[in-house]
C-alpha cells in the first residue's frame, strides 16, 4: 500500500468526477518503444499491405496466478467460460464489479493446469489481487507492473507480429504449423533459443501472433523477427501506429473504474492506492455528470455480449442477466462528416478561439466521453477515436441507445468541453458539433 488509499483521496475531494477530471493526462507511452520509427503513414499502410513488429513490452503489465485454486478465483471473477479452458488456450477475461459495471479485462492465457498469465492493464490484476488477499484461496498472484512504474526490467516480453504476411514470417523461424493453431490459443515455439508463448490473434484483421518470453532474451528475438520479415516487407510498429488498431477492431480502451459512488466498495478503496490507475486515469470530453456512476459502462455496452456466460457464477452476474435481457445501450462505430473533421484543423487559421485538437492518428485523454446526440436530445456516447489512413476518414467507437444503433444513421457528436477544463493537458477550445453516420463495428473485414 502507498501512504494515501484511494477512499482517502476520495474523501478529501468529495467529488470523484473533478477528482478525475483535474487528474490531468493524456495516455503517454514509455520511451522504451519509438513514437515513430519512420513515419506513421508508411507504419500504417504495412499493417494493411505487408507486415509489422509492434514491441507490447513496456505499457502493460503481466500478472501470474497460481495455485491449486487459481482457476476458482479466476471462476469467480471472470464473466467468461471456464469449460474446456485447457492449457495452450487464452481468452479475454472480463471482470465486473457486483453491479455489473465494467472493471476492466486482458489476455488470460493458461500456461500450465495451475498457473496463468495475465496481461493488459492494471484494474483487473488489482481487482483479482485484492479478492485473493481477502478470501480464502489457496493460491497466489504478482503483479509484474509496467517499466513507467517500475526501476525494475519487466518480466516478459510481449511482441505483435501482425498484418498479411505475418503468418509467413512467423513461419519463417519454426517449423510449428502456425495456420492450424486455432484463434487465441497458443503454441510454445523456439525462437533464437529461446522459448516462446506464440498466441494467436490479430489487431490488423489478419491472422497475427503476439509473443511472449523471458524479457532478457527479447532483443535476440526481436531481430531474429526482423530478419525473417525482411523479405516480407516487415517495418517496426511505432506507438503513434499502433494507437488506432483497437478502434478498428471495435475495442473500447478508455474507461473509468467503477470503484466510486458504492458503499459496498468501500473497503476496495481503502486497499486501493491513491496513486494507482483507478484514481488516476482522468475523464475528458463533452459530457459532464455529477454522478460519477454515469460514466460507469458494462460490457454489454461495450459490446462483450459474447465474452458473457452464465454457466457459472460470478461478480456482477445477476445485474448482467437482467440488462441482456433488455440491454440499453450498444456498441457501434461512428463516421464523421468529412467537412467537420477538416474543420478542427481549419479553426486554427482566422480568427476566434480553435476547436478541440488532437494527434492524428489517434490522442487519448484517459477515458473520453463526448455526447451523442440525435435530435438535440443525448442518445450516448463517443469513446475512442482514430484517423483510419486506409479509409481517408475519422471514426470514433460508440456507446448509443439501441434505438439509434442502426448503420447508416445520422447522429451529432458535442466535440470539446464548455468553459474551461479543469484538465491541465486540454489546451483552451471553443466547443462544436460534428456530424456523425452509425456505422458496424468491427471497422474492418475481420480475417483473424
Amino acid at each position: 500500500m502507498g501512504s494515501q488509499s484511494l477512499e482517502e483521496a476520495v474523501q478529501a475531494a468529495e467529488d470523484p468526477v473533478r477528482m478525475l477530471r483535474e487528474a490531468g493526462g493524456r495516455w503517454i507511452w514509455p520511451d522504451d518503444v519509438a513514437r515513430e520509427y519512420t513515419n506513421w503513414m508508411d507504419e500504417l499502410r504495412a499493417v494493411r499491405e505487408t507486415c509489422v513488429l509492434a514491441d507490447l513490452t513496456h505499457h502493460q503489465m503481466d500478472q501470474i496466478v497460481e495455485g491449486p485454486d487459481a482457476l476458482d478465483l479466476l471462476t469467480h471473477l471472470c464473466t467468461n467460460s471456464f469449460d474446456d479452458f485447457a492449457v495452450g488456450s487464452a481468452k479475454q477475461a472480463v471482470m465486473c464489479n457486483p453491479h455489473g459495471d465494467f472493471i476492466g479485462d486482458g489476455v488470460l492465457q493458461r500456461v500450465d493446469a495451475e498457473r496463468f498469465v495475465l496481461s493488459g492493464k492494471s484494474p483487473a490484476a488489482h481487482w483479482l489481487a485484492y479478492h485473493l488477499d481477502v478470501g480464502d484461496y489457496d493460491a497466489t498472484e504478482r503483479i509484474y507492473p509496467k517499466s513507467s512504474e517500475t526501476d525494475d526490467d519487466p518480466h516478459l516480453f510481449t511482441y505483435q507480429v501482425q498484418g498479411p504476411n505475418a503468418l509467413d514470417v512467423l513461419q519463417r523461424v519454426t517449423d510449428v504449423a502456425l495456420d492450424e493453431v486455432p484463434f487465441f490459443d497458443f503454441a510454445e515455439l523456439s525462437v533464437a533459443g529461446t522459448d516462446v508463448r506464440a498466441l494467436r490473434h490479430g489487431m490488423a484483421g489478419e491472422a497475427g501472433f503476439e509473443l511472449q518470453g523471458p524479457y532478457e532474451h527479447g532483443e535476440a528475438v526481436r531481430e531474429a523477427l526482423l530478419d525473417a520479415g525482411e523479405p516480407s516487407g516487415i517495418r517496426r510498429l511505432g506507438t503513434r501506429a499502433y494507437e488506432p488498431l483497437s478502434v478498428y477492431l471495435g475495442w473500447i480502451t478508455g474507461t473509468v473504474v467503477p470503484v466510486f459512488g458504492y458503499d459496498d466498495m468501500a473497503d476496495y478503496r481503502r486497499w486501493l492506492d491513491a496513486d494507482g490507475y483507478e484514481g488516476t486515469s482522468s475523464i475528458a470530453g463533452s459530457f459532464w455528470s455529477d454522478d460519477v456512476r454515469d460514466y460507469y459502462l458494462s460490457p454489454v455496452e461495450l459490446g462483450y455480449e459474447h465474452l458473457l456466460s452464465f454457466d457459472h457464477d460470478f461478480v456482477g452476474r445477476e445485474a448482467l442477466e437482467a440488462e441482456v435481457e433488455e440491454p440499453s445501450r450498444t456498441r457501434v462505430t461512428l463516421v464523421w462528416d468529412d467537412d467537420d473533421f477538416a474543420d478542427i484543423f481549419a479553426s486554427l487559421v482566422g480568427d476566434g478561439t480553435p476547436y478541440r485538437l488532437f494527434d492524428l492518428p489517434r490522442d487519448r485523454w484517459g477515458a473520453q466521453f463526448d455526447e451523442v446526440r440525435r435530435d438535440g436530445s443525448l442518445i450516448g456516447f463517443s469513446k475512442s477515436f482514430a484517423y483510419s489512413l486506409h479509409d481517408r476518414e475519422m471514426v470514433s467507437l460508440g456507446c448509443l441507445d439501441v434505438e439509434y444503433a442502426e448503420p447508416g444513421t445520422e447522429v451529432t457528436i458535442l466535440w470539446g468541453e464548455s468553459g474551461e477544463s479543469p484538465n491541465p493537458t486540454v489546451a483552451p477550445h471553443a466547443q462544436t458539433e460534428l456530424r456523425a453516420t452509425v456505422a458496424p463495428t468491427p471497422y474492418l473485414d475481420d480475417k483473424r
